[in-house]
């Protein structure tokens, strides 16, 4: 199975949140870089977290909640709504910056990240957040958790689409495969995986803890249809959510999109260093980030 080349995006008004239009790249742009600064700030509060994945995902996620997925603030419980899965749950800051800057979360809120008590969890968890459709942390068991809601919507005859964010770390795992494959035994078209591939883990290169080779084609084995971007680049990953949801009504096959990413993308001195996967930056580290964040700005 070829990997499935993807057509122009439409500038038109995206039609799966109701009554917006989408952002221009340059806003998305602008959104994200405040957000990272924003997940930094909670992570410096905590002295806890894990910096690195939440800097590398961060502009997938503002995609999906500020320009592409079907949602309403004014309804968290909407049954008609996407739902989105962080299967690698100690991204955690980057998706509470997102709902926070969604109205989903307050901002008072945000210096309490890991705090006994708090919302905030070190990873989401659905109990105590609006926007956090599945409680996850422990890897690998997001993907089954995604295939299982979109096959509970097609029992409902609802059209709702179920985005999951993986890691590449995560996508060691056995489970991990053993939901891939469901997915395409029960032609689950309606899920789109999502793979945060950066090639770091807490222990160094992916490809040395345990190779993960090239992930398109393996999804492709397994019936998936696959689609391969820079996870940082706006028109890329617009695109293929586009043609990721024309996909599920074309095709009877779930689809994967592998973003290639940087791993503390924003920071300079955490880009592409394991080091920064959970450890939170001290007060000279922090300053340091604001200011080249804020340079951005």
């Amino acid at each position: 199975m070829a990997t499935i080349e993807m057509t122009p995006s439409s500038t038109n008004v995206n039609t799966r949140t109701p009554g917006k239009s989408r952002p221009s790249v340059t806003e998305l742009e602008k959104i994200a870089t405040r957000l990272r600064l924003e997940a930094l700030t909670m992570i410096h509060a905590a002295q806890s977290g894990h910096p690195g994945t939440s800097l590398s995902c961060m502009d997938i996620l503002v995609a999906l909640w500020f320009a592409h997925m079907r949602h309403d603030v004014t309804q968290p419980d909407w049954v008609d709504r996407d739902r989105f899965v962080l299967s690698k749950g100690h991204g955690a800051p980057a998706l509470y910056a997102v709902l926070m800057e969604g109205g989903y979360i307050p901002w008072e809120e945000k210096l309490t990240l890991r705090q006994i008590h708090s919302n905030l969890q070190g990873h989401p968890a659905s109990r105590y957040v609006k926007g956090v459709d599945v409680s996850t942390g422990s890897l690998g068991q997001g993907l089954s958790c995604a295939v299982g809601m979109a096959l509970g919507h097609r029992l409902d005859n609802r059209d709702a689409r179920v985005f999951a964010l993986l890691g590449d770390g995560e996508s060691q795992e056995g489970n991990i495969w053993e939901a891939v494959m469901s997915a395409a035994h029960h032609k689950v078209s309606r899920l789109t995986a999502i793979v945060d591939r950066n090639h770091l883990q807490i222990d160094g290169d992916t490809e040395k803890v345990k190779a993960l080779g090239e992930m398109a084609p393996k999804f492709s084995a397994f019936g998936w249809n696959t689609l391969e971007i820079v996870g940082h680049d706006y028109t890329e990953i617009l695109n293929a959510l586009d043609q990721a949801d024309k996909l599920a009504e074309t095709t009877d096959r779930p689809t994967v999109i592998i973003a290639n990413t940087v791993k503390g993308k924003g920071v300079s001195f955490m880009e592409n260093k394991a080091q920064w996967h959970g450890v939170a930056p001290n007060d000279d580290e922090f300053a340091q980030a604001k200011a080249e964040l804020e340079a951005r700005l």
